[in-house]
């Protein structure tokens, strides 16, 4: 079979070119759409050819339908390619340089434009890389993270997991890690621990530092714990996500060549408000939702082992059904799941035969089938 023809940015920047922006949209007349803003980040990889385009903040939401016209164009010009063009819309401001610094001769933190990581495709020896990600925080996204990961460890696979939560990293915390990682070449080589190889921010910074940094910032950090980390080869690297649907998880979306994204919400109402932007996000983005979590879905007693739905029960299960997307489970709400991340060990090897590892065991069993059938990343 012939290989597939990539296309040159060149090739991405003059189909853009010819996209026509109407005065209708903001423009001063009818401009190319290069015209009006420019491309910040270009990736083609993994059968997808993702855009980031800067427009000016006032015109980012009436470039929307402009922006699909772009993918249309790219579609049709490279039909054995996706493509998606999101926009973004960065101030002008020169960024402050970060305190922390990783030493042993790697960059500061939080650098802005590092082109090494535009230079190539990221990860390129990573098999899959699995977003888990929330659409608002406190919900439980990085505890499920944290034992998915490990539950796809002990299913088998080569693992790692990437802590990219940069204003609140937990992962040091809840795999027991301590101490800076090594470098060697002017790469971070991960920390292993319970099968897993990981990176995390907090590993880099002290943990009682406030991470006071603007968005150029945290997505140079972002970047960096893609492309300046010795991740090997990885049947898959699970990607705790920030919370929310910002610059941070667009970028994530456009350079870590997402293979698929796992929603965690739960029952309630609100948490499932937020749930469903998630899904929208990752929709635009062209990244395959492998489905919803249903977290903190019920609570058992110790004592008596009687069942209470805290949060309601099966809004996940409902919500899911209604967004077309598969239902991965349910995962009980139980004092062990908060002692075993407060010592640092994931639920799934500290305790295998509890009913919140039993949980956890059968999303990653289920995650574990799908990643196998994955096309791998280019």
């Amino acid at each position: 079979m012939a290989e597939q023809r990539v296309p040159s940015r060149e090739e991405i920047e003059t189909v853009i070119r010819g996209v026509i922006v109407p005065a209708s949209e903001g423009a001063a007349s009818d401009q190319s759409l290069l015209e009006v803003g420019h491309i910040e980040s270009c990736q083609v990889a993994g059968g997808r050819i993702r855009l980031t385009l800067a427009v000016p903040s006032s015109l980012a939401q009436p470039l929307e339908k402009s922006a699909s016209g772009a993918e249309l164009a790219l579609d049709r010009a490279f039909p054995e390619w996706r493509a998606s063009v999101l926009l973004t819309a960065h101030r002008p401001t020169a960024a402050p340089r970060p305190e922390a610094r990783a030493g042993g001769g790697h960059r500061p933190l939080g650098g802005v434009g590092n082109k090494d990581t535009e230079a190539g495709p990221l990860l390129p020896q990573v098999g899959a890389v699995i977003a888990v990600s929330s659409g608002k925080g406190g919900v439980g996204k990085s505890t499920t993270a944290v034992n998915l990961a490990a539950g796809l460890a002990l299913e088998g696979l080569s693992v790692g997991l990437m802590d990219a939560d940069v204003h609140g990293p937990s992962l040091p915390r809840m795999l027991g890690i301590s101490g800076k990682p090594e470098v060697r070449d002017g790469k971070l080589i991960p920390v292993e621990a319970w099968g897993l190889r990981a990176m995390s921010i907090g590993m880099l910074v002290d943990e009682t530092q406030a991470m006071v940094w603007r968005g150029p910032m945290v997505m140079g950090a972002i970047g960096q714990l893609l492309g300046d980390v010795a991740w090997g080869a990885l049947d898959v690297l699970v990607i705790d996500m920030p919370p929310g649907t910002g610059d941070a998880q667009l970028t994530l979306a456009q350079k870590a060549v997402l293979s698929g994204a796992i929603i965690v919400s739960t029952p309630q109402d609100i948490a499932l408000l937020d749930a469903r932007r998630g899904v929208a996000m990752f929709e635009k983005t062209r990244v395959p939702v492998l489905g919803l979590v249903e977290n903190m879905s019920y609570f058992c007693c110790p004592n008596c082992n009687h069942r209470t739905e805290l949060f309601g029960h099966g809004g996940a299960r409902e919500e899911a059904r209604r967004l077309d997307v598969p239902f991965l489970g349910e995962i009980p709400l139980l004092a062990d799941i908060r002692l075993s991340a407060d010592e640092g060990a994931p639920i799934v090897v500290r305790a295998p035969e509890s009913e919140a590892a039993k949980a956890y065991r059968s999303l990653a069993a289920g995650v574990a089938g799908v990643v196998r059938k994955l096309p791998r990343r280019r």
